[in-house]
């Protein structure tokens, strides 16, 4: 059997596919609230994330909604491992009006 190779510019990046799939998780979370808190994040946000940022995030989206939606909103303390220029972006919640456009 012969493999046929996409045309050039079909194939995602893996920096591409992770963004993707992390736009997906965020968006898919189990409530409207937490999608827009968390999706409404990975929009404003996800384009310009590196791989430092994005690792964080893949980490973060395994946390429970609640803990993540406390974090954000100033609820509990942020756990050292999430804390930082995120962390603080997802607190300003400058996110929110642009995802319900």
């Amino acid at each position: 059997m012969s493999e046929t190779i996409p045309p050039a510019g079909t194939l995602l990046t893996d920096l591409e596919f992770r963004q993707r799939r992390l736009n997906f998780r965020a968006w898919h979370r189990g409530t409207r609230e937490a999608d827009l808190m968390i999706g409404g994040f990975a929009d404003r946000y996800g384009a310009t994330w590196g791989i430092a940022e994005i690792d964080w995030f893949e980490v973060l989206l395994e946390q429970q909604d609640v803990d993540i939606m406390a974090w954000a909103i100033g609820k509990t303390t942020v756990p050292d491992r999430f804390a930082g220029a995120q962390m603080e972006a997802m607190q300003r919640l400058d996110y929110i009006a642009k995802a319900m456009r």
